[in-house]
């Protein structure tokens, strides 16, 4: 009888019809797979029983928040080497279809030899970490329930991988930036592309932990609403505002966006935050900032974007993200943007992407997660720390691949005049 390793590795690439690209070494000590690369640990059964019941991103997801699947070596070529087999495996159209599977008896042979290998077939649960999977409603209870699935998971947690600035959004580096500077940068650029001035009022929708309400009032003269619809994050960001002496400029409040009634603000800040919308209520939460803005006030709209896909309809929310990071979030074009924003109103004015700037922020935050990696499996426990240092890692990639993207999109809702406001050369916030 084959070693573990030796059976795994035969198994897989029988089901994948190519080569593996990466070692595995099995529970009972066992290695096989090309010398030199990536080494995938398996660490029992349990692992394979999740892969087996849960096919593809899921079940490894889950072998992975158990601690059943670990990574040996660097993270990055690891994933790197796993996103080819799995993530790009399709559209590469490489390897081999389900269909061929089923008709290959090698195939399926393999597949019977995994099952001996497994042991007996019972399904093991989910780690608590996960959240079940559902219809994305995007109601005001199901949208508060998934911010503080992902944004309660502690205040001392999130300081050690944000760092002082407690931004969790794509920094704007510079060079010669270390992560602070980079996300003050990124507040400053904010700031000037909506050109604040003393005396104006801006709404900060998905506020976090106050860092660009604090800026925008103490750099810029404004009067800032923040709203959150977590309870920590707000209870974090108040003690900020109250600590910098900036409570008579800055109020912070556990608030859904559809429930804000005190405009009109003169610009507007989301950063972010719209990727928890969902594609049927996008429409609406554009049309709701429209009405919330004076005329001739500014929107700063921040957020990640996915490629297009030829069939729009076939679209599926990734399935480790919506079951262990962001439950209901959903991302869409990045013309799908801007023409909702457009047809809610908006005049579009500046588009910049800042892709490769959110994949070294995150590797960044995977740098501070892995550097005090005890402190954080004590303040978030040991599933909820491995899911953001794979999450955070994977998404580096995914960035840097120009799979996902990021922008930062200025709109104004244009008076009946036409006059914008804007300079002739609209570029001058990056000078």
């Amino acid at each position: 009888m084959a070693d573990a390793a030796s059976r795994l590795v035969s198994v897989a690439e029988q089901l994948l019809g190519a080569p593996l690209p990466v070692r595995v070494r099995a529970w009972d000590g066992s290695q096989a797979g090309p010398p030199g690369a990536p080494v995938i640990v398996v660490r029992n059964r349990r692992a394979l029983r999740r892969m087996l019941f849960k096919p593809g991103e899921l079940g490894m997801a889950r072998a992975w928040v158990a601690g059943d699947l670990d990574i040996e070596g660097d993270l990055y070529t690891a994933l790197g080497a796993m996103a080819g087999l799995l993530w790009e495996h399709d559209d590469e159209g490489g390897g081999r279809s389900l269909a061929d599977t089923v008709r290959d008896p090698a195939a399926r042979a393999a597949v019977r030899d995994l099952i001996r290998l497994v042991g007996p077939p019972l399904p093991p649960a989910p780690p608590r970490e996960e959240v079940r999977r559902r219809r994305h409603l995007h109601t005001r209870r199901t949208d508060k329930r998934a911010i503080s699935h992902h944004y309660d998971v502690g205040n001392d947690f999130y300081a050690l991988v944000l760092g002082p600035s407690m931004v969790y959004s794509c920094a704007y580096w510079a060079d010669d930036s270390t992560l602070e500077t980079a996300q003050r940068g990124k507040l400053e650029l904010v700031c000037r592309k909506l050109g604040l001035k003393p005396g104006q009022r801006l709404l900060d929708v998905g506020c976090g932990w106050g860092s660009m309400a604090i800026h925008a009032a103490r750099e810029h003269g404004v009067g800032v609403v923040g709203i959150t619809l977590s309870q920590e994050q707000a209870a974090f960001a108040r003690k900020r505002v109250a600590d910098e002496g900036l409570t008579d400029r800055v109020e912070i409040r556990v608030q859904d966006y559809r429930d804000v009634r005190d405009g009109p603000y003169d610009a507007i800040s989301s950063i972010g935050m719209a990727e928890h919308v969902g594609a049927e209520r996008y429409l609406d939460y554009a049309r709701d900032l429209y009405g919330l803005l004076k005329p001739g006030g500014r929107l700063l709209n921040h957020q990640i974007a996915r490629r297009p896909q030829q069939d729009e309809t076939a679209y599926e929310v990734d399935a480790f993200i919506d079951s262990y990071v962001f439950p209901d979030g959903e991302l869409a074009p990045l013309g799908t943007t801007v023409t909702l924003l457009e047809r809610a109103g908006f005049e579009v004015r500046d588009v910049e992407s800042l892709r490769e700037h959110y994949a070294r922020t995150l590797r960044a935050w995977v740098t501070n997660l892995e550097g005090d990696w005890a402190r954080a499996t004590r303040l978030a426990g040991f599933g909820r720390s491995r899911v953001w240092r794979l999450y955070m890692a994977a998404s580096a990639l995914a960035f840097e691949r120009n799979q996902i993207g990021v922008n930062q999109v200025l709109a104004i809702r244009t008076p009946e005049t036409g006059t914008s406001g804007l300079p002739a050369r609209t570029r001058t916030w990056n000078t």
